[in-house]
């Protein structure tokens, strides 16, 4: 279920973004970054690509998934989001709490799906109702 939910969330981003400027320009397909943690490429990665599929989304089609891992080094995190910064991503997706650290340390103007703990209780929120500046995202309550 909580994968279905940010899969839901992170695919209404993404259409968002693929919709087209002018009809005259060649369609850009968008480009995703994915932080995460691990590296182990778990159920969060896997329901999104899903999600994308039966949405129309193929990967390197009309979508294009930057994926990069922390390789479960939290200090690896900065270098991860500043590379996918680099890349100049439409997004960015964040699957803990300090991949979302890095990725808003790296951008103010990219947006950032993040899958959060506690973003209010942080500080890296104002609000859940109005989360302001580049971030969005699902927290989970246990």
């Amino acid at each position: 279920m909580r994968a279905k939910v940010f899969l839901f969330a992170v695919v209404i981003m993404v259409s968002s973004l693929a919709l087209p400027a002018q009809a005259q320009q060649p369609k850009k397909a968008p480009r995703i970054g994915w932080m995460e943690f691990s590296g182990s490429r778990g159920p969060s990665f896997e329901a999104f690509l899903e999600g994308l599929r039966e949405r129309g989304y193929m990967q390197g089609q009309n979508i294009n998934i930057e994926y990069r891992s922390g390789e479960g080094r939290e200090d690896r995190l900065a270098e991860v989001a500043a590379e996918l910064v680099s890349l100049k991503v439409n997004a960015l997706v964040a699957d803990t709490n300090a991949a979302t650290v890095a990725a808003q340390k790296a951008t103010t103007r990219i947006p950032i799906v993040f899958i959060y703990g506690d973003p209010v209780g942080d500080g890296l929120i104002s609000s859940l109702a109005r989360p302001g500046g580049n971030l969005t995202g699902l927290i989970f309550l246990f």
